[in-house]
């Protein structure tokens, strides 16, 4: 197996990070590691932040020197393995952490030119539906009492900004590198409307002079597990905790503003544009779009991962069907792209038996998904009067997922901001009664899609047919 050493002295910290997870490391991180191998030491270091789940992978990292490990599959048996050691600082500020201070140092420090952001769509704490900062959210409510002691990603970006401010330091850039639509100005209207909710001038200041450039990326990252770890030592001796398993296969897309100046990405392959809008929809609708139907579909199979999902002929081919008549038809195609080319890509890629991607890992958070991987392509359908029983077949699966003890599994799915939502129509409604209520979710459909028969019947006869046929005749039905 071929190994790519990092290349040495690291670099000094030009970029901070928020959300230390697998995705980052696999994917942005490689990115500068290969910028660094290629042009050596330079500013663009990295100091990334576990902003929830636990301190072990800041402490493993930390015992290391922040060095660590990628292994890229282009399947079972061929891979490349990475050593990364452009990761400079690692910084733990969830749940007992006591970094946060040092976080906002580093961020308030001159040299910090860029700040990225993957915090998964929850993290930004806006409603789906219509893409406002949710003042109500408990961290957002928490950060508004306690602004310079901030727990929420926007509420972070803001105090470091306040600091920069009053410091007289030019605003560093806000990247965000999660799969939401207009991402940056998403993460510029979570920002912005958190400190319109507390300092107007640092309002306006922030509507004038930080950047917030939108991105698109691509990589299959699933999370580490037991058998991930166990595979990789067995295969290429890597006996490193910290290490990441992907997909060979990445993209970056970038609109090009960083007024303090960038890394020189273009020349490890990633694409500098004006406009990142036509690349981040169609990876959205049909490579997200498609993970999500998989998943939530695949599990009512029975299945566990998408490689063993996309391995079901009637589940191959349901996806396919999404992807070519109902994904395809709402996007404008950019020169260059194909789409039917892209969509069997797209079903090699899932058929990676490489990764072991579990379907719960997409399936969780929903709520934040769905309204970007399905429900605006199905608007645009339902407005061309085209037919959407891929994507009803899909909110139906997604519903009973929500609701109903999965097979093999003691109880629904749980890891989802609306939860709590979700348990209490389920203990009030079943059958037409409970789909009209999740339609009536006003977090995840927005008015002018639930309103529309169109969309209620077609959800309604999808998941009727699922508790009278059964999954195995509609996939058939949709063949």
């Amino acid at each position: 197996m071929p190994v790519v050493p990092a290349a040495t002295p690291a670099p000094a910290i030009g970029i901070v990070h928020l959300g230390l997870g697998a995705f980052h490391r696999a994917h942005q991180a490689v990115y500068l590691q290969r910028h660094h191998n290629r042009h050596g030491q330079g500013g663009w270091g990295l100091c990334s932040a576990n902003l929830r789940s636990n301190s072990a992978l800041v402490e493993q990292l930390r015992d290391q020197a922040c060095t660590y490990h990628v292994a890229e599959y282009r399947d079972r048996e061929q891979a490349t393995l990475r050593q990364i050691n452009v990761l400079r600082e690692a910084l733990y500020v969830g749940e007992g952490g006591q970094d946060l201070e040092r976080l906002l140092q580093r961020m308030a420090a001159p040299a910090t030119c860029i700040v990225t952001l993957t915090v998964t769509e929850k993290g930004y704490c806006l409603s789906p539906a219509n893409g406002q900062l949710r003042l109500d959210d408990p961290v957002i409510a928490h950060d508004l009492a306690h602004p310079q002691a901030p727990r929420s990603a926007p509420g972070i970006v803001l105090e470091a900004l306040r600091r920069r401010r009053a410091a007289g330091t030019p605003a560093f850039t806000v990247l965000c590198c999660d799969n939401m639509p207009d991402n940056g100005q998403r993460t510029r209207a979570a920002v912005s409307g958190l400190a319109r909710a507390q300092d107007a001038d640092l309002a306006q200041w922030i509507d004038t002079q930080v950047a917030f450039p939108s991105s698109m990326v691509d990589r299959i990252v699933p999370a580490m597990d037991a058998d991930a770890f166990t595979h990789l030592e067995q295969q290429l001796g890597c006996a490193d905790r910290a290490a990441v398993v992907c997909e060979s296969f990445s993209q970056w897309v970038i609109e090009d503003h960083f007024p303090l100046g960038r890394p020189g990405w273009e020349a490890e392959g990633v694409q500098m544009v004006a406009d990142v809008q036509p690349f981040e929809t169609m990876k959205l609708r049909m490579l997200n779009g498609s993970h999500s139907l998989l998943a939530y579909v695949g599990l009512l199979a029975g299945h566990r991962t998408v490689c063993e999902a996309i391995a079901d002929p009637a589940l191959a081919r349901f996806i396919r069907r999404y992807l070519l008549d109902e994904a395809a038809p709402t996007l404008a195609v950019s020169a260059g792209i194909d789409l039917p080319t892209y969509a069997n890509q797209l079903l090699a890629r899932f058929a990676n038996d490489s990764l072991q991607h579990p379907l719960r890992q997409i399936a969780m958070d929903g709520s934040q998904k769905l309204p970007q991987r399905w429900l605006h392509g199905a608007q645009h359908l339902l407005e061309q009067g085209r037919g959407i029983a891929c994507t009803a077949l899909g909110v139906a699966a997604w519903i009973r997922c929500c609701t109903q003890a999965l097979p093999g599994a003691a109880a629904p799915l749980a890891n989802d901001p609306l939860h709590a939502t979700y348990a209490d129509l389920a203990a009030r409604w079943q059958g037409a009664a409970l789909v009209d209520a999740f339609l009536d979710l006003r977090d995840v459909f927005a008015l002018e899609l639930a309103e529309r028969p169109a969309l209620r019947d077609a959800v309604q006869q999808a998941y009727a047919a699922l508790a009278r046929d059964g999954l195995p005749q509609l996939l058939n039905a949709h063949a």
